[in-house]
C-alpha cells in the first residue's frame, strides 16, 4: 500500500493547497481594507478642497461687495472654479459674505459654508468688559464683580496748585 499511496497517506496530506485559500483571504482583506483608506482620503481630499474654495470665494466676494451682489458673486464664483469648487451658494449682507463651495462627486462630495467680511469693530476697553466681540459686545455692560463693591472712577491725579 505504500507505493500506491493508499488511504493512509491521502488522509496525512489532505491539507495541501490550505496556505492558498488562507492567501487569497487574506488578500481579499487587505484588499478591502487599502480600498476603505483610499476612500477615506478621497474624501478627505475633497473636504479640503471644499473648504479652500469656499475660504477664497468668501474673501473675494466680501472684498467686492461694494460692486453689487452680481459682481461680487461672479468674482466668488470664478475664484471657486480656480480652486476646482462649485459655487453652490452666494449670498451679500451689507459687507459680509456668506458662500457654500462644494468639491468631490458621489459619496465623496464635499460642501463647505464660509463667511467673510471686515473685522469687527473695537470698543474702548472699559465699554467692553473684557470681550472679544464685535460691536454687539460694545453695547453690553461689563460684568461687575460680586466680591468687589463698585466704586466711582477716582478723581483724576492733577499737578498740586
Amino acid at each position: 500500500m505504500r507505493a500506491g499511496g493508499g488511504w493512509f497517506e491521502r488522509r496525512r496530506y489532505s491539507d495541501q493547497g490550505s496556505a492558498t485559500v488562507w492567501s487569497v483571504g487574506a488578500i481579499a482583506v487587505l484588499c478591502v481594507v487599502f480600498g476603505t483608506v483610499l476612500g477615506l482620503g478621497q474624501a478627505v481630499v475633497a473636504r479640503h478642497r471644499a473648504a479652500g474654495g469656499a475660504d477664497m470665494a468668501a474673501l473675494a466676494a466680501a472684498d467686492h461687495w461694494a460692486e453689487g451682489t452680481t459682481q461680487a458673486c461672479a468674482r466668488a464664483d470664478r475664484v471657486a472654479r480656480a480652486q476646482d469648487t462649485r459655487l453652490t451658494r452666494c449670498v451679500l449682507t451689507g459687507d459680509i459674505s456668506d458662500v457654500t463651495a462644494a468639491s468631490g462627486a458621489g459619496p465623496f462630495a464635499a460642501q463647505v459654508r464660509a463667511r467673510a467680511g471686515p473685522a469687527p469693530a473695537t470698543c474702548p476697553e472699559g465699554a467692553r468688559g473684557g470681550d472679544t466681540g464685535g460691536s454687539a459686545a460694545c453695547a453690553r455692560p461689563a460684568p461687575t464683580d460680586p466680591h468687589r463693591p463698585e466704586r466711582p472712577n477716582p478723581a483724576p491725579l492733577s499737578a498740586a496748585p
